[in-house]
Order: C-alpha cells, then structure tokens, then sequence
C-alpha cells in the first residue's frame, strides 16, 4: 500500500461527505500500513466550525491508539489542511502529510501561509499534489452545483414596513 491507496481511501470519505451536502474533504490517519483514524468534513451536519474532516481522523486516532502522540503516522486529506487543523497536526505530532488538492484560500501548509515551516516544535513533511486533479475535481463540481443551486434559490427581501393606525 502506498501513498495513491491512502488517498484514494480519503477521496472515499470526501465523496461521503458531498453525497451529504457537505463540501468533500475526507481524511485518513495510517500507522504501520493500516487505517486508525477516519473523518470527512460535516460541519453543516454537526453545526461546528470544528468539525473538518483532519480533527475527525485525528480525534478518532487517538482513540485508538490510546494517546494523542500520533508520532508514528502519516495524515493523509484530499485539502491542504487550514490553519486550525495544522495546529492540530501540529500538536498531534504527526510526522507526515500529505494531501491531494492545494488551497487557495486557506492552505496552511504552503499556499497562503506555511504553519509547518513556523517556529513551532514541530515540522512535519508534507507532500502534495498526490491524486490531485481527482481531489480538485471532486471540489470544483461540488462547489459549480453549489453556485447554481443558490442562483436558482428565490432573494431574500426585507419585509416592508408595516404601517399603524
């Protein structure tokens, strides 16, 4: 098992997480070839800004594992992780990452910002771009549906004024 096995694993989650109306990111956690931790993003589900699918798997692995050293595993997500779930990389100690499409917007490990090149006490390896063109396109048809679905939606209006007598 290698590295495209461990994505594709994560691009499953992804495709779970869109088939709930969530944007598709998934992630795996693996430690000696095989899978401790799972999660995809659900933070429409579960009405949490902390419910992205890297703080899921990482969550899960250390339950797992019994500890939140997570020293001895590679992270492996279908989106560079934002800022909040490099810290937790971070702080999990998670010696490797890896991930599929690169984030614009909010990447935390090299697009707009680089966390792990930060003076922290901890610097994990990061490899990008592995399945990438199946990762972004899973987010680039998600989010055109998306944008149709809200044009098609009627415009809130404010209520007039109602008048007294």
């Amino acid at each position: 098992m290698d590295d495209v096995y461990f994505m594709e694993e994560a691009l499953k989650l992804a495709r779970e997480a869109c088939e709930e109306g969530e944007v598709p990111v998934g992630c795996v956690i693996v430690r000696r070839g095989e899978i401790v931790g799972r999660g995809r993003n659900r933070r429409e589900t579960g009405k949490s800004a902390l419910a992205h699918a890297e703080i899921e798997a990482i969550a899960e692995s250390c339950r797992a594992l019994g500890g939140w050293r997570l020293w001895e595993c590679t992270l492996y997500v279908t989106l560079e992780p934002c800022p909040m779930c490099a810290g937790a990389i971070i702080n999990a100690r998670i010696p490797r990452v890896v991930y599929g499409a690169s984030d614009p917007k909010c990447g935390a490990a090299g697009s707009v910002c680089s966390l792990f090149d930060m003076a922290f006490n901890h610097h994990p390896q990061v490899e990008s771009g592995v399945l990438e063109e199946d990762c972004s396109a899973l987010l680039t048809d998600f989010f055109q549906k998306l944008r149709l679905q809200l044009r098609s939606r009627p415009k809130w209006r404010p209520r007039s004024a109602e008048k007294s007598d």
